[in-house]
């Protein structure tokens, strides 16, 4: 049996991680043989029902320490774990992490991962030298592959694959129909239905005001009914009920829908297909969008949303930082003219993407080839 230890950002319900725990763990599974699965996890009762594996608690160095010392391999990923933007310490906690499964004699593998940014200098000199020393590295886009480089890891130790949630299968569409319908969802006339995916925490911004005018006109000139969708739940809901309180004082709170309550993968990847249109700020709204086929707008906070609109073939419309309401207006008109078009395109790339993401167990099938 062969011990694998997984550490990532999982247990504090983001679909967005909770997809990529999902996808790694379903893809070990698929293809390797005779492995033994433990989580570090935010909440391990919750994270062993879901997914059937050992779980042990994230915020316990004590704990941390013993699964490593279990384990034959660490894998580090996926998601945007090596960056220090959203908060400089836990780029330390990741490397804490490798860097003990180092000392004991532990092989680590970072699992398709977008690095970056890194903007301290003591966190590149140290992502560096602990990078260096692991077993593999594949990356999910080219561009963490050059911030890599640009910091002092070999170029010859970096993989570029994609992004390990695009392996995840389309879902039905009956059970997001019937969540939506149970969020109050009405739609009588058929009217196109338009999903929101928004990342803002600051709820003053102009970001902010030209989205709540967007959606307005969004129903008001073009008929569309809006579903506002929380991906990380509790940092996205101050921003939806704001965005539902702004509609319901225009006048139009019969054609707006908060989705208020938590959901599995399935259940989010089935509401997000149940969209004509997906607009999204948060980079696994727009990526279950890719998965069911669903046109997408994307308004990029991060370079990691501008890479992956890149590898399928698009473009960001622009940042949060210069949105516009009536320059989303033409986006998402234009997006309708070239609906077809648009959703075949990203379907090929996307297929061509999930070739790619084979490489991740390839690489470990060889580690455990080499003995523990």
């Amino acid at each position: 049996m062969y011990r694998i230890l997984i550490s990532g950002y999982y247990g504090f319900n983001n679909i967005g991680d909770e997809s990529i725990l999902m996808a790694v763990v379903s893809s070990l599974r698929e293809k390797l043989n005779d492995i033994d699965i433990t989580v570090l996890s935010q909440n391990p009762e919750s994270t062993a029902a879901k997914y059937g594996v050992k779980s042990e608690n994230r915020r316990s160095i004590v704990k941390v320490l013993k699964a490593v010392k279990g384990c034959d391999l660490l894998i580090s990923g996926g998601g945007s774990l090596l960056q220090d933007v959203t908060s400089r310490k836990s780029i330390l906690y990741y490397l804490f992490i490798m860097r003990a499964a180092k000392l004991m004699g532990k092989k680590f593998f970072i699992y398709s991962q977008g690095i970056g940014p890194i903007v301290s200098k003591f966190n590149s000199r140290m992502t560096a030298r602990v990078l260096k020393k692991a077993s593999g590295i594949v990356v999910r886009d080219m561009s963490s592959k050059e911030l890599l480089v640009k910091i002092g890891v070999p170029e010859s130790l970096v993989v570029v694959t994609a992004d390990p949630v695009l392996r995840i299968k389309k879902a039905g569409l009956k059970t997001g129909a019937d969540i939506l319908a149970e969020e109050g969802f009405k739609n009588n006339d058929g009217a196109s239905v338009c999903g929101l995916a928004i990342k803002e925490r600051n709820l003053d911004s102009g970001f902010m005001h030209e989205m709540c005018v967007s959606a307005e006109r969004l129903i008001k000139e073009r008929n569309c009914r809006i579903v506002l969708i929380p991906f990380h739940f509790s940092e996205d809901m101050p921003a939806i009920e704001m965005m539902e309180q702004y509609l319901a004082q225009c006048g139009a709170a019969d054609k707006v829908c908060a989705v208020k309550h938590k959901y599995l993968t399935e259940e989010m990847l089935s509401i997000i297909g149940n969209m004509d249109t997906l607009v999204g700020v948060r980079l696994h709204a727009l990526i279950h969008a890719a998965i069911m086929d669903v046109p997408m707008i994307g308004i990029s906070y991060d370079p990691k949303i501008n890479s992956f609109l890149h590898s399928v073939g698009m473009k960001a419309m622009c940042s949060i930082y210069d949105f516009k309401s009536e320059f989303f207006i033409e986006e998402y008109d234009k997006t309708q003219r070239e609906r077809e078009s648009l959703k075949a395109m990203v379907r090929d790339n996307v297929n061509s993407l999930i070739e790619k993401l084979d490489t991740n167990e390839e690489m470990i099938k060889a580690i455990m080839g080499q003995g523990r």
